[in-house]
């Protein structure tokens, strides 16, 4: 197999974390390549991977910076206007894959390798400059997981323009890119990270793709447990960057009376452009003897804060995967989510509690409401925590995820009957 993904990285988190993880756990199931971006080489090399054997590396530096001065031109930042970088990736996924085609056009039409998978990038909108070219060789073409494109929620209208998403109102124009149609025409095999990712491909795709989250957790990094029993003053967390869709905001103005009656620890995680904001509101509320603003944290120190709580607070209202609600769960912490996107989709209702919303206002007292009766009835959140626990250890291990994609390729390649990969949702 040859694996593709420009962004692929043991030393960063979200997209390139998750694509290095499951390059990694491919690679322990079969004989594969890894083509990433030189930028990576270090971090893959400090992990005993050997270049030339193990991973080719493709240098695209040039495009990638002129990329990243035309978006903050356009007005996005390291933590918003996500947007704005997002429609000026296809240009940088063509640059590389290009190159790859250009190195390793030789290879596949000598038959090398029996599959390419494309990891990254995850987003939908951005289309393979491979799809038609693999097909006319003869070489399947396995793209995913893809993730993204989660619409606003009503209500939120206000925190859509802090977080410069303007462009967001325009998403549909992807589906005009060149190769957008052929992308999903020729692939073998697609892979969507949610349900709404899988609802957006057309029809004529539905038959080849599959609904696999794209996060996962590798057991030795989370290698620990929650202990602690849940007992007035809870325990509780934030964990994530801190900028308006992400809510933190909300949460400890839900909170707020719990806090001040000690009823209540809140442990804010992260940092981003709103941490005055809500140093601020903790200050104005009174209540900084009850929460901790931790601030950056190195993610692999994450779960050594998390494992000493009652419960992960996850407030945020457009969530594509939810990576930090499995972690939780590795660790046994049960999560309060935002009923809305991905994270939602990790858990079932034996393993964690959604927050049913339709503006800030309901947001909001919808956490006041779960958070005051678990006050209440404490031991609910470590039943939810263990069982957090076994679902994760049964589903969601980097392991299982690349024995799943496993199944799509002997599918691809020899036919027969179609996997069955993941529960279903709620």
């Amino acid at each position: 197999m040859l694996l593709l993904a420009e962004i692929a990285n043991p030393d960063m988190v979200s997209v390139p974390l998750i694509g290095w993880c499951i390059a990694e756990a491919l690679a322990r199931q079969a004989d594969v390549h890894l083509v990433t971006h030189i930028r990576n080489r270090p971090a893959i090399m400090a992990m005993d991977w050997q270049e030339g054997r193990d991973f080719s590396t493709i240098d695209t530096e040039a495009v990638v910076r002129t990329i990243f001065r035309v978006a903050r031109f356009l007005g996005a930042s390291d933590n918003r206007g996500w947007t704005i970088y997002q429609a000026l990736a296809p240009i940088g996924c063509y640059a590389f894959e290009k190159a790859v085609w250009d190195k390793f056009r030789p290879a596949l039409k000598a038959g090398a390798y029996d599959i390419v998978h494309r990891l990254t990038p995850m987003s939908p909108t951005t289309p393979s400059y491979l799809a038609a070219r693999l097909k006319r060789l003869g070489v399947p073409l396995v793209v995913g997981p893809l993730n993204g494109g989660l619409p606003w929620p009503d209500g939120f209208a206000d925190r859509r323009t802090r977080e410069r998403e303007w462009l967001s109102q325009l998403r549909g124009a992807y589906k005009w890119l060149p190769g957008y149609k052929a992308t999903r025409r020729d692939a073998a095999a697609i892979l969507a990270g949610s349900l709404h990712s899988l609802s957006e491909l057309p029809e004529q795709a539905r038959p080849r793709s599959f609904h696999l989250p794209e996060n996962g957790i590798d057991p030795a990094r989370f290698a620990l447990r929650r202990t602690r029993r849940a007992q007035a003053p809870l325990r509780g967390a934030f964990v994530g960057r801190l900028v308006p869709y992400k809510c933190a905001d909300v949460l400890i103005r839900a909170v707020q009376d719990m806090l001040r009656a000690n009823a209540l620890h809140l442990d804010i995680i992260g940092d981003g452009p709103e941490r005055d904001i809500i140093a601020a509101l903790v200050r104005e509320m009174r209540v900084d003897k009850a929460v901790t603003i931790h601030g950056a944290v190195e993610h692999r120190q994450v779960q050594t804060l998390l494992v000493d709580c009652d419960f992960l607070a996850c407030p945020s209202i457009r969530e594509f995967g939810g990576g930090v609600v499995l972690e939780a769960m590795a660790l046994g912490v049960a999560p309060i989510v935002a009923d809305y996107g991905g994270p939602i989709e990790l858990m079932d209702d034996m393993t964690g509690i959604r927050v049913a919303f339709s503006s800030t206002q309901t947001l909001e007292e919808g956490f006041r409401t779960i958070i005051s009766a678990l006050l209440e009835d404490p031991a609910r959140l470590d039943l939810l925590g263990d069982a957090a626990v076994e679902r994760v250890r049964t589903l969601f291990t980097w392991d299982r995820k690349a024995k799943q994609i496993m199944q799509i390729y002997d599918w691809v390649c020899d036919g027969g009957s179609r996997p069955s990969l993941m529960p279903g949702a709620w």
